[in-house]
């Protein structure tokens, strides 16, 4: 009897659900990100950590592999991604360049979560301790070449909140994710890329 009654106070001792890891939360939303919509504001940051240019849009992600960033303010800019190859559109400079998507390009923000990168294979990842409400992981590139020294990921309730990345010539850039939501399906059109009349086109 004794035994059963101290069985019965571990049982209700225990949590009733288990809290997932950064790194559980993580492999789960990028499983069920199928699809992501979301407004995103962008920092880049001086040494000191002070903003120095702020810039925002929309983003879009379907997996694998595609996806659209359209900046809005303060410039008119978009980066879309579709099968090996991704477009860079500067809408004032009225020019386009097309590059591969391969190594050097291979670790953006988003290719990490569009299901095209097995994260345990290219990189270290490291738990970090839970700050401004959100669990956080961060990647160490294992190769030496990577365009990143280091990246982090935020999730807030399981959703993608925040990502800062410290590249190699000590920039910090930091994406902030609001309103985001994994919707059925994306308009296929979106991630079409086509240069408008008059603009300058070249190959990376």
């Amino acid at each position: 009897m004794k035994n059963i009654s101290a069985l019965i106070l571990v049982l209700f001792s225990m949590p009733l659900f288990a809290e997932f890891t950064a790194l559980q939360e993580l492999e789960k939303f990028i499983a069920n990100a199928h699809h992501v919509e979301a407004n995103f504001t962008q920092l880049s940051l001086d040494e000191s950590g002070k903003p120095v240019q702020t810039s925002s849009g929309k983003f879009y992600l379907q997996q694998p592999g595609k996806f659209r960033w359209n900046y809005t303010k303060p410039y008119l800019q978009e980066i879309v991604a579709k099968g090996d190859q991704v477009w860079f559109y500067d809408a004032d400079l009225e020019q386009v360049i097309i590059k591969k998507i391969d190594q050097s390009i291979g670790d953006t923000p988003a290719l990490l979560l569009s299901g095209a990168v097995d994260l345990k294979e290219k990189y270290q990842l490291v738990e970090q301790a839970p700050k401004n409400g959100m669990q956080w992981i961060k990647l160490v590139p294992k190769l030496q070449d990577s365009s990143f020294k280091y990246i982090l990921i935020g999730l807030k309730a399981g959703v993608l909140s925040e990502m800062e990345l410290s590249d190699n010539f000590g920039q910090l850039t930091k994406i902030l994710f609001t309103e985001l939501k994994l919707p059925k399906k994306l308009e296929p059109t979106l991630f079409d890329f086509k240069a408008p009349k008059g603009t300058d086109v070249f190959k990376g």
